[in-house]
């Protein structure tokens, strides 16, 4: 149900994480504006309760706050940038949320160029979590940006977070993601290692997350993607091609700052392998298939 004490929300881009941030905002009682490059996308959405905008520029017009929610830089400087984009239509007032994974110094250069063309302010605000923790409003999300547009958009963060960290200027929060990804895939990575592990070992590996739930070895990770391994229930909840896309940036991070990543490059190749053999637009976990059909050596 809309409640008319909520503020004016835009969102752009509707895959999987992007969808579930729209769907979240209609149940906590906003009517989203909402857009996507493939509109059919927007279909069970809108249904929700959620209007459709034409394009960028008319969802920049009508919003206080425009989140965005797409693949990569280029398509947020599209977005932002292109014919019809949220550049058009931006104002003082209005606070941009990119809720994206993009290279941070890419992120500073957008967000001065926003500023300089019409005065609408930036924040980079990379999630972690997925689609699960999206739809239920308990995602963490890392912040880099200005402190009072930070506080400005606390309604947004009330209705998507389970924990919003302001962790310095433009650019920080996409920083921080890339240390949350390091840990992510490295960790799927591990976990996708150690249940083909299990199996082989002839014990139940369904009962593994049980057996070390509250040890050293827990996780929300093994809670959660454990499961699907061992199940071969490979519902998308992140694409391989988009980890393998962060590991990029990644890597070119560790570069400019001379930082060493030698377990993180291992599981990049495990990435570029899962990607050239076709599974890029498949989930994360299936990664356990590669483990699986590995001999001993």
């Amino acid at each position: 149900m809309v409640t008319s004490d909520k503020p004016r929300v835009g969102c752009i881009g509707a895959g999987v994480l992007g969808s579930a941030i729209m769907r979240r905002l209609v149940a906590c009682g906003f009517q989203p504006a909402v857009w996507n490059r493939d509109r059919a996308k927007l279909d069970p959405i809108v249904q929700a309760g959620a209007v459709e905008a034409e394009n960028p520029e008319e969802l920049t017009r009508s919003s206080a706050f425009v989140i965005t929610c797409v693949s990569d830089g280029a398509a947020i400087e599209r977005v932002v940038f292109g014919e019809h984009g949220v550049a058009a239509a931006g104002t003082p007032d209005k606070i941009l949320i990119d809720m994206s994974t993009c290279a941070s110094a890419h992120t500073r250069a957008m967000a001065q160029r926003l500023a300089a063309e019409c005065g609408m302010r930036w924040l980079d605000a990379p999630i972690s979590g997925g689609a699960p923790a999206a739809l239920e409003g308990r995602m963490a999300v890392m912040i880099g940006g200005e402190p009072d547009a930070f506080e400005k958009a606390r309604p947004v963060w009330d209705a998507l977070a389970g924990r919003a960290t302001l962790m310095g200027p433009s650019g920080a929060g996409q920083a921080t993601k890339m240390i949350n990804q390091v840990l992510v895939a490295t960790g799927v990575a591990v976990l996708a290692e150690a249940c083909a592990l299990a199996e082989r070992a002839g014990i139940d590996a369904a009962k593994i997350p049980q057996a070390l739930a509250g040890g050293r070895a827990d996780s929300k990770q093994l809670q959660e993607m454990f499961p699907k391994m061992v199940a071969s229930e490979f519902s998308i909840t992140g694409r391989a091609a988009l980890m393998l896309k962060d590991l990029e940036l990644i890597h070119d991070l560790s570069r400019n700052v001379g930082a060493a990543l030698p377990i993180t490059a291992g599981v990049t190749e495990l990435f570029r392998k899962q990607v050239a053999d076709g599974y890029g637009d498949r989930d994360n976990t299936e990664l356990v298939d590669y483990f699986r059909s590995r001999p001993h050596r």
